[in-house]
């Protein structure tokens, strides 16, 4: 019973998040972006530029626009998505229509786009961390990925660049450059809100100096290591190969901290989940 209760409130706690998401969102379009004639990409982007022609309401058609994809990718994408997702759709369609009678904050596009952009990308960004999506295109990447040989995000990319560079036909190509700014800034906020600013990050470090680093990492960083045994192919000399995982914040500290000993050092750097508590900052005393 205890349990039922928890992932009821879970669910709940999901839900709003997934509303202020959409809110902000919102926000970002209709205060910022669109009465600047600025663009989004994605369905979002073909209804602005509809809605410029036609003068249906932006919210009405957008939501239009994007149920048709969810619907028809819904064995693609899995019912808890989509759910997620359409109601997240519905939400910032309210949003727009709600915040349309709004002026604009600023005249100035630049900052309109700026501001516009970080908005957008949080909200998206709530959105995606919890389970939902805001756009069909999105679907559509996920069928075609399975049928070609580029990645969802290519796909998105490419389907993106096409719709904001078509704002240049509609807006003027100074907007579309606007536009291209927005949505470059959201795609970098949309990231750090989903993966976080203390994103951990694993690092391989292969120098001859190993144990000075070793030592210089763990006293100055507070991070613990592991020495993997190694041998290089060309010369058969065993040696150790230094991996430690950081945070995203701490990788200009472990280059600084490993060119300090060997600025001829190998150091390689990638995205990893990480769970366990050795993985827990120590105290630097």
């Amino acid at each position: 019973m205890k349990g039922k209760k928890t992932k009821f409130y879970q669910l709940i706690g999901r839900y709003i998040l997934l509303f202020i998401g959409a809110m902000i969102y919102s926000i970002g379009l209709e205060i910022f972006l669109i009465p600047n004639n600025v663009i989004d990409g994605g369905i979002v982007g073909i209804s602005i530029i509809t809605t410029h022609f036609t003068k249906l309401p932006l919210g009405v058609l957008t939501f239009i626009l994007n149920v048709p994809f969810f619907i028809f990718g819904y064995k693609q994408i899995g019912k808890t998505f989509t759910i997620s997702t359409l109601f997240s759709v519905f939400c910032y369609s309210i949003g727009v229509s709600l915040f349309t009678p709004i002026s604009s904050i600023t005249q100035d596009v630049l900052l309109a786009s700026i501001f516009g952009g970080i908005l957008i990308g949080f909200g998206v960004g709530l959105i995606i961390r919890n389970g939902g999506s805001t756009d069909g295109s999105e679907v559509i990447a996920i069928i075609l990925d399975k049928k070609s040989s580029f990645s969802v995000g290519q796909i998105v990319m490419f389907f993106n660049f096409f719709i904001l560079t078509s704002a240049g036909f509609v807006f003027g190509w100074d907007r579309a450059m606007y536009s291209l700014i927005a949505y470059f800034i959201a795609v970098k906020v949309i990231d750090i809100i989903v993966d976080g600013l203390d994103e951990s990050k694993a690092v391989i470090i292969i120098s001859e100096q190993y144990q000075d680093i070793s030592e210089a990492i763990m006293n100055r960083l507070g991070r613990g290591l592991t020495l993997l045994d190694g041998k290089g192919a060309y010369k058969g000399v065993d040696t150790s190969v230094i991996y430690v995982i950081v945070s995203r914040l701490e990788i200009s500290k472990v280059k600084n901290i490993v060119h300090g000993f060997d600025e001829d050092a190998l150091i390689t750097i990638g995205p990893v989940d990480v769970s366990g508590k050795k993985y827990k900052k120590k105290a630097i005393h």
